[in-house]
């Protein structure tokens, strides 16, 4: 692997770079983005069931905010009620609709790097591609006609502009796939929360008007 990156030159030291940090947001967002770290599949049920006579209390609450998103969004809503028992509806989907943003935020957290690296490597691919270019076109520069050139720079040049094109893919294509792996992940842990906190809010209005 020395000896690629030798051969390859200065250019593939940014493609070395793209790919570390690209393997450690990947290990990140899929350790970040478990189920049961965002959306327990029983958990609105519990939350529901202990709500269901009356509020539960805050270290109740407490213990649930900090048991996934979901839970997050469920507690805020169980807050919401218990410090103002008389709130409206709309300002119950207010507090939990703005938890959700927050939470969404975070479900979000790196994405926009991974894009970013898929999209800048095959450019930082082309960048060593064409300085491995330039390289060949200097080898040929002497004066002495076709055969006057630099044998080791030629050579050093096709390894440059060959090694920088495919690196850049390397390192591009995994990460574009994990991208939209991690993106539609994300979409549908959105749109679990978002039907979950709709059936909570109902379930809420229900306990207080009991």
């Amino acid at each position: 692997m020395l000896s690629i990156i030798q051969a390859a030159g200065w250019p593939i030291w940014p493609l070395v770079a793209c790919s570390v940090l690209g393997l450690a947001l990947i290990f990140e967002r899929f350790v970040a983005l478990k189920t049961a770290r965002v959306a327990p599949p029983k958990l609105l049920d519990e939350a529901i069931t202990v709500s269901s006579k009356a509020l539960p209390t805050p270290d109740v609450v407490n213990q649930l905010a900090q048991n996934s998103a979901l839970g997050e969004v469920l507690a805020s809503g169980l807050r919401t009620l218990n410090s103002n028992p008389q709130c409206t509806e709309a300002d119950l989907r207010s507090a939990m609709e703005g938890t959700g943003r927050t939470v969404a935020h975070r479900l979000e957290k790196y994405l926009a790097a991974l894009a970013t690296i898929a999209s800048a490597a095959p450019l930082l691919g082309l960048l060593g591609t064409v300085i491995g270019m330039i390289e060949i076109f200097g080898s040929q520069s002497g004066t002495g006609g076709v055969g006057g050139g630099n044998p080791a720079q030629l050579a050093h040049g096709i390894s440059v502009a060959l090694y920088n094109t495919a690196f850049g893919l390397i390192v591009a294509i995994p990460t574009l796939i994990f991208w939209r792996y991690f993106r539609a992940r994300v979409d549908a842990y959105l749109l679990a929360l978002e039907l979950a906190s709709e059936q909570f809010v109902r379930h809420l209005l229900r306990v207080r008007r009991k």
